[in-house]
């Protein structure tokens, strides 16, 4: 899906591509629904992942007159190691920008008529950690699988063998391209180690990332802000598909699966609606954080039996706490979410 949002970040159109689609070929396609919904605009910023960041789709997006920001595959990091370590010229990103407020270090530099913006944060640095050792011991476990099916000759050709070990480094790519894996045909034996040096560097550069635009009339504030448009769109779609249950879509017919991703975007407007409300209070906590603060404001329902054989229920919200109060005001929402109720229950028959 591809989302066309305004500077504020609410959604102001949407479009749908097939599920089966990689998505590097879904440019173009995207970039002519852009040119129906906007009357052939010019001048739009075009903001896609590292998966849609190859050079031949960038330049798509420059001959349809627009500007782009993409995030640089994680591979190409590594040319940037030595600006990394460099402990000057760094910027925090400032609280009222920053989804949680501290912790995200900004550095830029430009390139012919290029902007690249030299990203790291500390809590991704432990996301990427955690991401790493997690697909590290997923890959050692189906190498080792591997090797027990040939050990038992449940898989004889070397063909297979050698298709089975290229779908698993498509399968864990972060830690692939640091593991020496081989075959030996003749006799029959699967080889697999770390490459130390190459795993060093890939540690090296947990919680950074680089930023790419041809908008160098931003600020390096403006397009860290502007990027974390789509990863605030990605979080929310995700809080959608796990906590809402709104994912994954099991309708089968195509104007059902629409409707439904529909609705998906109408949410996601209520909650740039909500995000923006707490802003202007001050209040820059990203969705998820807010929802785990807002959890333990709940509402309690205590049942008193009598002696007659009714049942007392008494039901009321827990007080909330000045966070919670904190959010409640911004939004304008009263503190006490339920009036309290006594009722008599009348005994079962």
């Amino acid at each position: 899906m591809g989302l066309i949002l305004n500077g504020d970040g609410f959604p102001t159109g949407h479009e749908i591509f097939d599920g089966n689609r990689v998505d590097c070929t879904t440019v173009e396609d995207m970039l002519a629904a852009l040119a129906r919904r906007t009357g052939n605009a010019k001048g739009l910023t075009v903001v896609v992942d590292r998966g849609m960041s190859d050079q031949a789709n960038l330049n798509r997006i420059r001959a349809a007159g627009h500007h782009y920001l993409v995030a640089a595959k994680q591979t190409e990091r590594l040319n940037w190691l030595a600006e990394f370590e460099e402990q000057t010229g760094w910027a925090e990103v400032s609280k009222s920008d920053s989804a949680e407020g501290t912790g995200v270090f900004i550095k830029r530099f430009e390139k012919l008529d290029e902007v690249y913006l030299l990203c790291i944060s500390e809590g991704r640095k432990e996301k990427d950690r955690a991401i790493r050792e997690k697909q590290e011991k997923r890959l050692r476990k189906d190498l080792d699988a591997l090797q027990k099916r040939i050990q038992s000759g449940s898989l004889k050709t070397t063909k297979k063998v050698f298709e089975t070990i290229g779908r698993l480094k498509e399968r864990y790519p972060r830690v692939s391209r640091y593991w020496l894996i081989d075959y030996e045909e003749k006799t029959s034996k699967l080889t697999f180690e770390e490459d130390k040096p190459r795993k060093r560097l890939a540690e090296q550069v947990d919680g950074a990332y680089v930023l790419r635009t041809d908008r160098k009339d931003l600020s390096d504030q403006e397009v860290w802000k502007q990027y974390m448009m789509l990863t605030r769109v990605e979080a929310a779609f995700r809080d959608m598909k796990s906590p809402l249950a709104v994912r994954p879509v099991y309708h089968q017919l195509q104007t059902r699966v629409e409707a439904h991703i529909f609705v998906c975007v109408l949410a996601y407007h209520l909650l740039v609606a909500i995000e923006t409300l707490l802003r202007k209070s001050g209040i820059t906590s990203s969705w998820e954080t807010l929802r785990k603060q807002l959890s333990t404001h709940q509402t309690v329902s205590t049942l008193l039996p009598s002696t007659g054989g009714k049942v007392l229920e008494i039901r009321r919200d827990t007080t909330p706490d000045a966070t919670q109060k904190a959010i409640y005001a911004a939004l304008g929402i009263a503190e006490r979410v339920l009036p309290a109720r006594r009722r008599w229950l009348e005994p079962a028959q």
